[in-house]
């Protein structure tokens, strides 16, 4: 007698649950794409599916059948202390409710500054900022259900992402198209200071195990992110790869510039620390516990310039 797999149902199709709902389908699981107008390109093993999951209703409905469930959910900068945490609400009840186990795609904002320390699992959570303290205790929230035996969760959390199909990130839509046709490249804050950027292709294999793995379960793990280095030595990789030295400009505070608009600057100047301490996230842990290895930067870069390079020809 054969079992049908069981689902996987990926919620928000940005980036990252796109990586992710690609890689699940590799590792031959059955999966479920869902955002709030179900369409996009067709991608094969994965059914686009149509809901609001800041709704109860929208939540249940996405969820449905689901084994395990996977929040990718992102909203725009200036929406997210409103929004997230009702996202949440919706999300866990409908988990809860379907028997589900969620798998949560988080950030380093619960730790806030760090002085530079190299951030592990064990870090404190400092968070000053409107939006450190919202991911704060939406983590707290999660990490109590699963106490409670509500559910089983697990929260993966990632630095800034790069790759291909990533736009709004700091390494995203602002340098690379620059940097290919020549335009001056935006550096925010202290470019001289280590920052840890997260490939998206680790952030898909990251979230996909954690969701075959039980075990690692109830607790935070740093998706596997490669050792960092100085954002002018990453920038220094694309002016290898495109054989010309980049027009830098450097924002040292929080002003608009190319694609972060005023309205965006004004939201991300509480985090803008990030750019003027060093950002050092240390993924051991989930590399040894899972045998996960970050994608070496040189790789991530090299697929991105790729990406982008049909990106702006596509738009020529």
């Amino acid at each position: 007698m054969t079992t049908t797999p069981a689902l996987h149902t990926v919620l928000g199709s940005g980036p990252a649950g796109t990586k992710l709902a690609r890689e699940l389908v590799r590792r031959g699981h059955p999966v479920r794409l869902v955002d709030r107008s179900g369409s996009g390109p067709a991608i094969e093993g994965v059914e686009r599916y149509a809901a609001d999951v800041a709704t109860p209703d929208g939540a249940r409905a996405a969820v449905a059948g689901a084994a395990v469930v996977y929040h990718c959910v992102n909203v725009g900068y200036h929406l997210q202390v409103e929004v997230m945490p009702k996202i949440q609400e919706a999300v866990l009840g409908a988990a809860e409710r379907e028997g589900a186990r969620l798998v949560v795609l988080d950030t380093l904002y619960p730790y806030g500054e760090t002085r530079g320390a190299v951030m592990t699992e064990d870090s404190p959570w400092n968070a000053t900022t409107r939006k450190g303290r919202m991911r704060a205790e939406l983590d707290a929230r999660y990490l109590a259900a699963h106490r409670e035996g509500r559910l089983s969760v697990v929260l993966g959390r990632s630095a800034d992402f790069v790759g291909p199909g990533v736009l709004s990130s700091t390494l995203g839509g602002a340098v690379f198209p620059a940097a290919l046709t020549g335009q001056p490249v935006p550096a925010l804050g202290d470019i001289d200071l280590p920052h840890s950027y997260t490939y998206i292709g680790d952030v898909a294999a990251g979230l996909a195990t954690l969701g075959e793995h039980p075990e690692g379960d109830g607790r935070v793990w740093h998706l596997p992110t490669a050792p960092a280095r100085t954002t002018r030595q990453v920038l220094a990789l694309v002016e290898e790869r495109i054989s010309r030295p980049l027009e830098l400009t450097v924002i040292a505070e929080p002003r608009p510039f190319g694609p972060f608009d005023e309205a965006f600057m004004a939201e991300y100047a509480e985090m803008f620390y990030q750019h003027t301490e060093a950002q050092i996230v240390d993924s051991s842990a989930i590399e040894r516990e899972f045998g996960l290895t970050p994608t070496p930067l040189e790789e991530a870069v090299d697929a991105t310039l790729g990406w982008y390079c049909e990106l702006l020809a596509a738009h020529h």
